[in-house]
């Protein structure tokens, strides 16, 4: 194993610095390509839900400005997980989402595994913000309340547009549509100021 080790050394130093240079971005190209033709099959492929935000607007100098958002959806009952041992430090889970009379979706339910949905319903991935195990004796137990990320948290604006969108959140009139595929992926496909589109993210 020792002498393979070697051997590999050997090649590798026998190759010329430009093409291992080249091999290197050759790599991150294809790295990027797939992260976003990912996040083109969300967009294009996904059920469309509306979502209300609750958003805050720091303000990042090197890439204009950016909202992190919030959502009614991001503290979620329990349900039949409290009490139960969380598999992990911050556990995946699903969280099962329906529309309201306004068309905004709501938290149902949450489920350790994914379960099945009728339309309009709508299985959404998320994964547990805080460690899940604080409850109970053994410290690993879901909690009454579970606080859930869903990889919507932040979207960015061009400069000086952040005000707007926390003028709109203060009068609670901000909302994002999301799309989610089957798998409960999720990507934030458009926002909607006072239920117009504001933004609307590219296929690419």
């Amino acid at each position: 194993m020792t002498g393979l080790i070697a051997s590999l050394a050997a090649f590798g130093r026998r190759i010329p610095k430009p093409v291992l240079f080249g091999l290197a971005v050759l790599l991150q190209s294809v790295l990027l390509v797939l992260m976003v033709a990912d996040r083109m099959q969300i967009l294009r492929d996904g059920v469309e839900v509306t979502l209300q935000t609750q958003p805050v607007d720091p303000r990042d100098l090197l890439r204009g400005d950016y909202v992190v958002l919030n959502y009614d959806i991001s503290l979620v009952a329990a349900g039949a997980l409290k009490g139960k041992v969380a598999d992990a430090r911050h556990p995946d889970v699903f969280v099962k989402l329906a529309p309201r009379a306004d068309g905004v979706y709501q938290a149902v339910s949450v489920h350790a595994e994914p379960v099945t949905v009728t339309a309009p319903e709508v299985l959404i991935r998320g994964r547990v913000a805080n460690y899940a195990g604080s409850c109970g004796d053994d410290r690993r137990r879901f909690c009454d309340k579970l606080p859930i990320k869903y990889g919507l948290e932040s979207y960015f604006v061009p400069e000086g547009e952040g005000k707007k969108l926390e003028d709109a959140r203060n009068q609670q009139k901000l909302r994002i549509v999301a799309a989610v595929l089957p798998s409960g992926r999720a990507a934030i496909k458009r926002l909607l100021l006072d239920g117009e589109k504001v933004y609307e993210e590219p296929l690419y």
